[in-house]
């Protein structure tokens, strides 16, 4: 139930989205779509206003009909409530039966006595006139607690039947029962609690491998379990089963057993390397996988084999950031505004030289606050980002001022060979773009139409970067200011440190600077 404010706010804000139920319901939380379009219809129907349905007018006989049906047809609010269809609130017919009726209304949790309430039942029972059940309604209690109180306090216990001579026990033909058939009776019981007990461990060893190991309902611990997990099992289990009795279900040797203890007590020799391979993981946000760690480690000095590298990271559960498939990508094809300028770089994203080739394209973020874009400039040389802007809308503002802080990095004798590759989009090909490159001499080069491999390394680097910063993480409650800030965070990471085998294990930066192109 809204209350009368909750119910205008939404109101108001759904005249104000222009009737957009699914906009309001996204920023309040509530309603449905059906209650909003209620509630608006209310309030077109009464000039701008809604009714106050917490306020609910009973006349006099109303309260005093609804506190008499409940009084004579078993003291039941529900039952009242829903035969008479008023009123909507336990506590208010609560309320009227305590007022008209007091003392009547039944109690909804039991009375609790004490021992000299109890000892005085007892004495009424014993000394009664009258039937059991009319003392336990005089007490407020039930019949059955009255006798158990009863035998509590008088210690009292049930009469056993007297001893009967037995009957020669009798078979289903109606002949007398043998010794052999008493014996064949006793093996087979034997058989049955043997079969039982084995199927009770096989049940213990299940759980144990479903819960200690994690393991599946339809795993064989026998043969898919390793000794190291099968000595484990058998420790969890040992309070309960004998030693020899684990070892046969789990055809293990008792030697093997004795070497895997041995070994669980023994100190762990990949402490060290858990906790480096660790620091760097967390280091870079779960970014990196077997083989970065295992450079980065190799470029403080540290050799760990990546082989190890993997098996510490899945026992420690380290797995590298995946790819969600998104929705529905961002295109920004416009149609043929003006001239193709043709493809010059044929899928060639090889450069020798920085600010030689540049590639550029558009993405978008979608989060709960909305959509953010992104348009960056890579080089080609050594695949960092020159420049990049971030917009709300993809509009030529955001594509043109990229473009301009990137070639107010290069120097003018760098500008005559530069060529600048894009797709297909409509920022590329607006009069704003084209002018920006023909006064600096850049050479425009721009993909076919729907073949995104003749941009490919630019749809690279969006993916490597929502993988490792977008994907699978929780966007809710983060506004597009804080969107756009870990973007520029993440750039600003993937420039400076994060290493790139193609670059021979090292950052963008630190591999210019390996040249003597950087400071």
């Amino acid at each position: 139930m809204y209350s009368l404010e909750q119910r205008k706010r939404a109101v108001e804000l759904y005249i104000k989205y222009g009737l957009k139920a699914t906009a309001t319901i996204r920023e309040l939380g509530y309603p449905s779509r059906a209650q909003l379009v209620s509630w608006h219809r209310e309030w077109q129907e009464n000039g701008g206003r809604l009714t106050d349905r917490s306020l609910e007018h009973y006349t006099l006989e109303q309260k005093r009909a609804a506190v008499r049906h409940y009084l004579t047809h078993g003291r039941c609010n529900a039952f009242t409530r829903r035969e008479l269809g008023y009123p909507k609130c336990t506590a208010k017919l609560a309320e009227w039966i305590d007022e008209y009726a007091p003392g009547e209304r039944r109690a909804t949790q039991p009375r609790a006595f004490d021992a000299s309430e109890k000892a005085a039942a007892v004495k009424a029972l014993a000394s009664r006139s009258s039937s059991a059940q009319e003392v336990a309604d005089l007490v407020g209690c039930t019949r059955s607690a009255l006798y158990k109180w009863k035998r509590e306090l008088l210690r009292e216990e049930t009469p056993m039947p007297e001893d009967r001579p037995s009957k020669p026990a009798r078979t289903r033909g109606g002949s007398p029962v043998t010794q052999a058939d008493i014996a064949a009776l006793e093996a087979r019981k034997a058989e049955l609690e043997a079969e039982l007990e084995e199927l009770e461990l096989r049940r213990d060893i299940m759980e144990g491998a479903l819960e200690i190991l994690g393991k599946g309902t339809g795993a064989d611990p026998e043969n898919e379990l390793t000794n190291s997990e099968k000595t484990l099992l058998i420790e969890s289990l040992r309070p309960k089963w004998r030693l020899c009795e684990l070892l046969s279900a789990l055809g293990m040797a008792r030697s093997s057993y004795q070497y895997q203890q041995g070994a669980l007590r023994a100190p762990d020799r990949d402490e060290e390397a858990r906790r480096r391979i660790s620091e760097v993981f967390d280091a870079n946000d779960g970014t990196y996988g077997r083989r970065r760690i295992h450079d980065e480690l190799k470029a403080g000095g540290e050799t760990i084999g990546e082989r190890r590298i993997a098996r510490i990271m899945a026992e420690e559960g380290l797995e590298a950031r995946g790819r969600t498939k998104p929705k529905r990508r961002y295109s920004s094809y416009a149609g043929e505004i003006t001239e193709h300028p043709g493809n010059k770089v044929r899928q060639d994203f090889v450069a020798g030289l920085p600010n030689f080739l540049w590639l550029t394209d558009v993405t978008q973020f979608s989060i709960p606050a909305g959509k953010l874009y992104l348009s960056p400039v890579l080089d080609c040389f050594d695949g960092s980002i020159v420049s990049w802007t971030t917009s709300t809308s993809p509009n030529a503002e955001m594509a043109n001022s990229m473009l301009e802080a990137a070639i107010r990095l290069v120097r003018p004798s760098e500008r005559a060979h530069l060529i600048i590759h894009s797709d297909c989009g409509c920022h590329y090909r607006w009069p704003g773009w084209i002018s920006i490159c023909e006064e600096a001499g850049i050479i425009r080069s721009m993909s076919r139409k729907g073949c995104s491999p003749d941009n490919s390394r630019m749809e690279g680097f969006f993916g490597t970067m929502k993988n490792e910063m977008f994907y699978g993480r929780d966007w809710e409650g983060v506004s597009l200011e804080e969107l756009g800030k870990r973007i520029d965070d993440y750039i600003e990471w993937y420039n400076t440190k994060r290493i790139r085998r193609s670059l021979g294990s090292m950052s963008p930066l630190a591999y210019r600077q390996s040249l003597a192109l950087a400071a």
